[in-house]
């Protein structure tokens, strides 16, 4: 397929979704060159395709519009939901990450655990030793694609768990959003269509936003986690080039797909020659005997780059993370040359003792039978106060609880309502910003139940059944 097809089917594709209607006008053809990255001609040959069809007309000195067609009908009840071109949640993401990180505020909108879960002695002993140590402060040796023992670590752990990994593989990052990002922005052009689930990170829709990037998202499966029919159906139907996905203890929902899934969502990568970016931060938080496998673990053909992180179980300020990207190694460090450019040698050598000696499993251990009892715990209290018509989405990982409300309500009300009492909640906003239904929040429960945790969680039932009446 030549370029001006692929460009003219994604912007036919566009008109039939209903992103674009009749006498729309297009960008000109120097916008969407610079939008879709393609050149001048190739953008002129698009449309000029797509005018031979019928599908948009000309006015001279003035540009490209959509036809008005007797045929054109937009099917409403599509299962896939294409986002606009234009993804606008940066500023919603800022203002609550600034209006959150006061002191005084009860942090259960935060998408980090308890630092108290977080602080190890050990660790920091380590790091007091290296940061007495000239050596590790030398930036060469941690340059990317990272420190060689770290790397040969991480590489270790994946080769535990049955995946085939060399430490040229990994690319040591400025934490997991970092390693998103970098493949993200390695593998795709703006104007590009990438898949995601319908309610995601807040992050996923920042670099789609940030990288001009068109989305289309997979509904939720309230049973499965995922739907392997609609992403199929997205696959065949869509341009795709990435796809970004959390399938272990997700964000916000926290639900864990089953192995037997992922090995067919491989497959169909493979098959449809589409990559995957899996975002895998919490596959260590599993309360289970066995960690859940990821779909790297079943990718045969590098179309899985498989990120994950320290600063989930370690906390911010061991903020180093890593992407598995395989061939697309060299890629990811041009990348972040020009970007984050290296990752703090300090943490990196600290972190080959902790991880390397043991000391990391220990503290996996203490970490998650914390939040296993702290997350039970909160979920009983609030099963007990919430209202008849709110249901508790609860999944044995992790440390969320993904709370569905009257229809009625919208959680952003309720957001702001709760942060002049100095509570802090996520609303759903900020993970499904396209869609209608905004009557959801994300509680964060991995703080140890006190008597003002118990004032706080009754302070949020009151505001929650007083905006119902409203």
């Amino acid at each position: 397929m030549y370029k001006f097809e692929k460009l003219a089917r994604s912007i036919h594709q566009m008109i039939e979704d209903g992103i674009w209607k009749a006498h729309d006008k297009l960008p000109s053809l120097r916008e969407q060159s610079e939008l879709s990255g393609y050149s001048l001609m190739t953008v002129l040959n698009a449309y000029q395709e797509l005018e031979a069809q019928g599908w948009l007309y000309a006015k001279d000195k003035s540009g490209y519009y959509i036809a008005e067609r007797a045929d054109l009908e937009i099917n409403s009840n599509k299962e896939i939901l294409p986002a606009q071109e234009k993804i606008q949640i940066n500023s919603v993401v800022f203002n609550y990450l600034k209006d959150t990180q006061a002191h005084d505020i009860v942090p259960l909108g935060s998408a980090f655990p308890n630092p108290e879960l977080l602080f190890n002695n050990k660790f920091m002993q380590l790091l007091s030793q290296h940061a007495k140590r000239k050596n590790s402060y030398l930036n060469h040796p941690n340059m990317p694609p990272g420190n060689l023992e770290l790397r040969q670590i991480i590489a270790g752990r994946y080769q535990l768990q049955g995946i085939s990994c060399h430490s040229d593989d990994i690319v040591i990052t400025s934490g997991a959003l970092d390693a998103l990002n970098l493949s993200l922005q390695a593998l795709t052009q703006p104007g590009d269509f990438i898949l995601l689930q319908e309610t995601v990170f807040y992050g996923a829709w920042q670099a789609a936003e940030r990288l001009g990037l068109n989305v289309v998202t997979l509904p939720d499966d309230p049973e499965s986690g995922f739907d392997l029919d609609a992403f199929e159906k997205a696959l065949k139907q869509y341009p795709i080039k990435v796809c970004w996905l959390m399938l272990n203890a997700q964000n916000p929902i926290g639900y864990t797909v089953s192995a037997i899934i992922k090995k067919k969502i491989a497959q169909l990568l493979f098959q449809y020659q589409v990559h995957l970016i899996e975002d895998d931060v919490y596959q260590e938080l599993n309360f289970g005997k066995e960690k859940p496998v990821s779909v790297k673990h079943f990718d045969q053909h590098n179309m899985v780059l498989h990120c994950g992180s320290f600063s989930k179980t370690l906390g911010m300020g061991a903020r180093v993370g890593w992407v598995f990207a395989g061939s697309y190694s060299n890629a990811i460090q041009h990348v972040q040359l020009m970007s984050t450019l290296t990752v703090s040698p300090l943490l990196q050598n600290a972190l080959v003792d902790f991880v390397a000696h043991h000391h990391y499993e220990k503290h996996l251990r203490s970490l998650r039978r914390h939040l296993d009892q702290n997350k039970k715990r909160f979920y009983q209290e609030l099963k007990g106060r919430l209202p008849e018509d709110c249901q508790i989405h609860y999944f044995p990982t992790g440390y969320f609880l993904w709370v569905e409300l009257p229809e009625s309500m919208d959680s952003q009300q309720l957001y702001i309502d709760l942060l002049e009492q100095k509570i802090s909640i996520a609303p759903s906003l900020l993970f499904r910003p396209k869609h209608t239904a905004q009557n959801f929040i994300r509680l964060n429960c991995s703080f140890e139940w006190t008597d003002e945790l118990a004032t706080t969680l009754d302070q949020i039932i009151y505001q929650i059944k007083k905006n119902k009446k409203a």
